[in-house]
């Protein structure tokens, strides 16, 4: 049986999305577009399957559908862009099978503009179709968030642009079938840039509160305590706390070179949330000489290498970051992390401590990076000599923290 919908790119942008198109009862094919970082659990594939998921045998399937959503990553590239070429992969995949009357939507994170200057050329050269005319063209900023239990695809609003009004009230039929609320854009310009403004905000206000986070080390003032109280605000206040760095797949976009001025702002926070895995390995430094050890040859635990807590996922975590410049201070690192088996580091395995209290009890200083939801914090902090705590998790007064 056709499928109703083909979500090309199975990474962490299409496979929710295709996760909650199967559990809305629509019909749908999965496309591959690279060796995507997605992965589900076999009860997971289980219930998509039977709900009438399935894997794209070809592109030609392509070719069989009302709907197509290209959710391809856009990394960022070595001159600090957007890299769209595995987005210009999947458009040019589809548009040789690309039929009249289909809609087809854009979810991977891009510039504003690009769906109309970039994706619509393509689409219409390759299929020898008009955009607007006979087929379907808009732009809908993905909202995921990996492991939110209180908000998922059902109760997310979704924003959704239209090249025509006839291609936005055609996206948004197909988005009214997975959630409660569709938000109309004025257009595809506009909902590239709710994108924009959503992954930005995010992280300057990280920048902000790291910031906040040394300023108040520095100052010998409990930075955990400001936000507690700092929260109870009901107004003109939204809290956020400081980290390591910044991991995940959301890339922070300054749009210098593209729209003839950068964002000084993002430029900026980009710089703040970057050095943050450098001040740690420097608070790790110090603590270890103020209880008479040398960072050289001292035994580091880190505990939680995801980027995310209770998530396998790695993408640009700071754990990376934070043991590469401790080994080069020449400390012996070794990791605990339940949801990551193995773990290799410049091409070299870390060795993984098989029990969280022991490997604790024995290190020289522990540095808690992610707290994932299996860690009995009470009793790492009695096990462990040393506790660096990046979280500020723990109970007061039992670890060192950010």
């Amino acid at each position: 049986m056709p499928a109703d919908l083909a979500v090309i790119g199975l990474g962490p942008l299409g496979l929710p999305l295709a996760q909650a198109a199967v559990a809305a009862g629509i019909p749908t094919v999965g496309y591959k577009t690279g060796p995507e970082p997605g992965s589900l659990s076999p009860a997971e594939l289980r219930r998509m399957l039977s709900g009438g998921f399935r894997h794209a045998v070809g592109p030609s399937e392509l070719g069989r559908v009302r709907t197509a959503v290209i959710c391809a990553p856009a990394p960022r590239n070595a001159d600090g862009g957007l890299d769209l070429s595995q987005v210009e992969a999947a458009a040019r995949t589809l548009a040789a099978r690309l039929r009249p009357h289909t809609t087809v939507i854009l979810e991977s994170p891009v510039y504003p503009g690009t769906t109309e200057e970039f994706l619509r050329p393509l689409l219409e050269e390759c299929s020898r179709l008009r955009a607007g005319r006979d087929f379907h063209l808009a732009y809908s900023p993905s909202r995921v968030d990996p492991g939110n239990r209180d908000f998922t695809p059902a109760n997310t609003p979704k924003v959704i642009g239209g090249l025509t009004p006839a291609c936005t009230e055609s996206a948004a039929a197909f988005y009214g079938r997975l959630t409660d609320k569709v938000v109309r854009a004025r257009g595809p310009r506009e909902a590239e840039t709710v994108q924009l403004l959503e992954t930005n905000y995010r992280h300057v206000n990280i920048a902000l509160v790291n910031e906040m986070a040394v300023l108040c080390h520095d100052l010998g003032v409990d930075l955990w305590d400001v936000i507690r109280c700092a929260e109870t605000k009901p107004f003109g206040f939204q809290a956020f706390r400081p980290g390591p760095g910044v991991g995940g797949h959301a890339v922070p976009q300054d749009l210098t070179g593209r729209a003839g001025r950068g964002l000084r702002m993002v430029e900026l926070a980009q710089q703040v949330n970057s050095r943050m895995p450098r001040y740690v390995v420097q608070r790790a430094a110090t603590l270890l000489n103020e209880h008479g050890k040398s960072a050289r040859g001292a035994r580091v635990l880190l505990l939680g290498v995801t980027y995310k807590p209770d998530l396998a996922d790695q993408q640009a975590t700071p754990a990376q970051e934070i043991a590469i410049r401790l080994m080069e201070l020449g400390a012996s690192v070794s990791y605990h992390d339940p949801h990551i088996p193995s773990w290799n580091i410049l091409d070299r395995p870390v060795p993984r401590a098989d029990s969280l209290y022991e490997a604790a009890a024995e290190a020289d200083l522990t540095i808690l990076l992610q707290n994932h939801r299996t860690y009995d914090l009470q009793g790492l902090s009695v096990k462990a000599q040393l506790l660096l705590d990046t979280r500020g998790t723990t109970p007061t007064g039992a670890a060192h923290r950010l």
